[in-house]
């Protein structure tokens, strides 16, 4: 069923809070083709476990008062999870929890998931419930201490002997296939160690060809699933196909959290202009519309570009373009939708008799006024209107500001400041890990508004009075 060892898991805790709780006991049953050895801890949390999950587990305070604290039997684990499949239902609690016990003693693991909620799930879509008391009266398991580490790392193990026996060992290949991500090989011309390798944290990676050049940058929040799906995905997605018949190379840059990942990944994109990155470009001519007034009361559009005004102070600016050709589109389409004149815009030159109509009242697309059939007062009325949604954020605060990312087990900070949407760097631990941009940047802006308008998960915001404590 497996062609490789296996680590099936059950941890219980003293919460669900993968950073603040801590771990009780520990129950693995390790699994090397037909051999299954069990391996059982208690562990000292070191605190207090609350009444409600003493009552459910059955593991008290007392029992766990001369338990070895996670320290104590740290090396031993790593030397039983090591080079094994981390089999666990609702994976993501259990290795959560190893991972950040690991980390907080400063220690490297990480291991290839299986979760087994997921692979009900996916074996039996017929049924509703697939927690592990389902599958235990389902497949008739039988737990005598549920609740209890290692018991219900046994149930796990038997229902992965039901499902076997009765889908077969095909259809538990392919599902654990499709679940981890996880390509049947990696192509022939990487490093084979690479799966071992890569990390499970935010980062940027990068894929090279054979001749050191660029093909392509990504994000993610988990760099190891992500580099595997591009490759699990390979036979499906002709971009797929073709990076893994490239790619020679893969590296990668860890961030604390998510919104560092974005600024490194657009920087990294600008930098080396990889093949198969179409987004994220170099931008070489941000310019963007502002209104003056006329004489006659009219207020008209004026291009301004980037290389002149900076555009993260000017005022009432008005969308912001990558060319002057995508403005003066957006512009026209914006006179269409809003039936807006296009002589008073300047998009159409109107010659001849003065108050000749424009070609867009020609076609019944303008309300008149080049011909005197509206006033100055409600065209600017309706052009402001129009152009309401494209206008440029005014800064919201009254000076620069960081966005604050904080790895909680590790206590690493990442902040990352700003001014006027310019980007002024990023510090880890008060080290510089990214430079400032020059001037003004559209996607850094697009980045920053998102961010200001849902902040990624454990970020904050803080004032910037200076150079970052450590």
């Amino acid at each position: 069923m497996f062609d490789t060892p296996l680590a099936i898991v059950d941890l219980e805790t003293t919460g669900g809070h993968i950073t603040r709780d801590r771990i009780t006991e520990i129950g693995i049953l390790l699994v090397d083709g037909d051999q299954v050895r069990p391996w059982r801890a208690l562990v000292n949390p070191g605190m207090p476990i609350p009444p409600f999950i003493e009552q459910m587990t059955g593991i008290s305070n007392a029992m766990v008062a001369e338990a070895p604290p996670f320290e104590a039997l740290a090396a031993e684990l790593l030397q039983l999870l090591h080079g094994r499949l981390f089999i666990a239902h609702n994976a993501r609690f259990d290795y959560g929890f190893l991972k950040n016990a690991f980390r907080r003693l400063e220690l490297p693991w990480r291991a290839q998931q299986l979760c087994t909620v997921k692979l009900s799930r996916l074996l039996y879509p017929q049924h509703y419930k697939h927690n592990l008391d389902s599958l235990i009266a389902r497949f008739n398991l039988g737990c005598a201490n549920r609740h209890r580490a290692l018991d219900d790392a046994e149930a796990v193990w038997r229902f992965l002997g039901a499902a076997r026996a009765e889908l077969g060992d095909d259809a538990i290949a392919h599902a654990v296939r499709q679940l981890m991500g996880r390509p049947a090989a990696l192509p022939p011309q990487l490093d084979a160690n690479l799966i071992d390798e890569l990390p499970d944290t935010p980062g940027v990676y990068r894929f090279w060809d054979a001749g050191g050049a660029p093909l392509y940058v990504g994000k993610s929040i988990n760099l190891r699933s992500r580099v595997l799906s591009h490759f699990s995905a390979d036979t499906r997605i002709n971009k797929e196909m073709r990076l893994s018949q490239q790619v020679a190379r893969i590296d990668w840059i860890d961030t604390v959290g998510e919104f560092g990942a974005l600024l490194v990944e657009s920087r990294q994109i600008k930098t080396l202009q990889p093949v198969h990155n179409v987004r994220g470009r170099r931008e070489r001519e941000l310019c963007a519309w502002q209104l003056y007034p006329r004489e006659d009361g009219f207020l008209v559009p004026r291009l301004i570009r980037g290389d002149e005004v900076d555009l993260g102070e000017a005022d009432s600016v008005f969308g912001v373009f990558r060319s002057a050709r995508e403005a003066k589109k957006t512009l026209a389409d914006v006179a269409d939708a809003y039936r807006l004149c296009h002589a008073v815009l300047g998009i159409d030159r109107v010659t001849g008799k003065k108050g000749q109509p424009c070609f867009a009242r020609q076609l019944g697309r303008c309300h008149g006024a080049c011909i005197g059939k509206e006033s100055a007062e409600q065209h600017n009325q309706r052009l402001l209107a129009a152009l309401a949604r494209m206008q440029r954020q005014p800064w919201p605060f009254a000076g620069a500001m960081a966005v604050v990312e904080e790895d909680p087990v590790s206590g690493s900070i990442e902040r990352h400041v700003f001014d006027r949407w310019r980007f002024l760097g990023s510090w880890r631990d008060g080290e510089p890990v990214l430079e400032a941009e020059p001037g003004f940047e559209l996607d850094t802006y697009k980045m920053l508004a998102g961010c200001l308008r849902k902040l990624p998960k454990g970020a904050r915001l803080e004032p910037w009075n200076g150079w970052p404590a450590a």
